[in-house]
């Protein structure tokens, strides 16, 4: 007889405070199923305790991984990663692909812009930005927040979809 996933967790004794990381940096990861992996079945209990080990909760490494066997791919943060290497080699031994998944902590405004071939205030028009917003930046004086780098980092990679979105928001 085989059992679901969340049948053999449910068999399975709790993950011992001694099994898992006793300390490390939290991250958000992309984890996509990989189908290059030659007929090779996805570890999905491996995978589901690699997460555990770090600290993510039974329910939602288990939600996590059924995502990634139903839809190709999850998203999840990861509370304690104690080294990014082991932890990506462990799931990627299961046949999994791992991205960090997480806006750049810098961003060089300048470049970005310099690439559209467009002036500070072009650039801040076409891209619903003020131009004052956009000479602090490239001059230091601020620096872009974590939602800014996300904008400026779609419009480094599909300048097209912002102007999509932006046309379509009224």
């Amino acid at each position: 007889m085989s059992l679901s996933l969340k049948e053999f967790l449910a068999r399975q004794a709790p993950t011992p405070a001694a099994d898992r990381v006793s300390s490390g940096s939290p991250a958000r990861y992309l984890i996509e199923y990989n189908p290059k992996r030659n007929g090779k079945a996805v570890y999905t209990i491996i995978a589901a305790k690699a997460l555990t080990r770090r600290h993510v909760t039974l329910r939602r490494a288990h939600a996590a991984v059924t995502e990634v066997v139903a839809t190709g791919r999850a998203i999840i943060d990861v509370p304690c990663v104690e080294d990014r290497e082991t932890f990506e080699r462990e799931l990627r031994d299961c046949q999994l692909i791992v991205t960090r998944y997480e806006a750049p902590t810098e961003i060089d405004v300048a470049a970005i812009r310099e690439r559209t071939g467009l002036s500070q205030d072009q650039f801040a028009l076409r891209f619903g930005l003020d131009a004052a917003t956009v000479r602090n930046w490239e001059q230091g004086r601020s620096s872009p927040d974590k939602a800014a780098r996300v904008l400026l980092l779609t419009i480094d990679k599909d300048p097209a979809a912002v102007e999509k979105a932006l046309s379509t928001a009224a």
